[in-house]
């Protein structure tokens, strides 16, 4: 049984690797990704997996697609991926001392076409960041390209008071949902 991992994310592939699963091929989708109007955070998540794996599963037949996308969520409004300082510092600003949600969307299509869909929502809560913090993690560079302008796998966890929910879903790639789908899937899993 083929698995296709629709994300060029080196972090989905390492998280996966975590319970033993080493997809056959990598295929990103190349999507647009831009939220539709009033579009909520969770929602967007689900629509944009689902949209990436059936961009992807046509393209491998009998195969099984496993798509996924994270986005950080504060009240209705959706944080875009900080691709520049200015975007990400907005987004620390925003963030700090207060929650936020994450969710962490993940869709499966099967070697017969069915999609199957797991949503894992966290909860995070940043410290109250001071000027020189939020200075430091700019310069870290390490918000380039990610949802929310962090990655909780780096520096930024220092900085996390809390977590409430799945710190892989957190990530990128919740591992308890995937796991779930593939085992629903046929998916052999050790």
């Amino acid at each position: 049984m083929r698995l296709i991992l629709a994300s060029a994310s080196p972090r989905r592939l390492d998280l996966l690797a975590r319970i033993g699963v080493t997809p056959d091929a990598i295929d990103p989708a190349d999507i647009d990704e831009t939220p539709l109007a009033a579009e909520l955070p969770a929602a967007h998540a689900r629509r944009m997996a689902a949209e990436k794996a059936a961009a992807v599963a046509p393209r491998h037949g009998g195969a099984l697609v496993l798509a996924a996308d994270t986005v950080v969520g504060v009240g209705r409004r959706i944080l875009p991926k900080a691709e520049d300082e200015t975007t990400a510092r907005r987004c620390v600003e925003l963030l700090s001392g207060r929650r936020h949600r994450v969710h962490s969307a993940v869709t499966l299509v099967d070697a017969d076409g069915r999609a199957r869909h797991r949503l894992s929502t966290s909860i995070v809560t940043f410290k109250r960041l001071g000027a020189a913090e939020i200075d430091a993690y700019l310069a870290s560079g390490e918000w380039r390209g990610k949802a929310g302008g962090y990655a909780i796998q780096g520096r930024v966890e220092a900085l996390v008071r809390a977590l409430a929910g799945s710190h892989s879903g957190v990530v990128g790639l919740p591992l308890f949902e995937t796991r779930a789908l593939l085992a629903a899937a046929g998916y052999p899993l050790g």
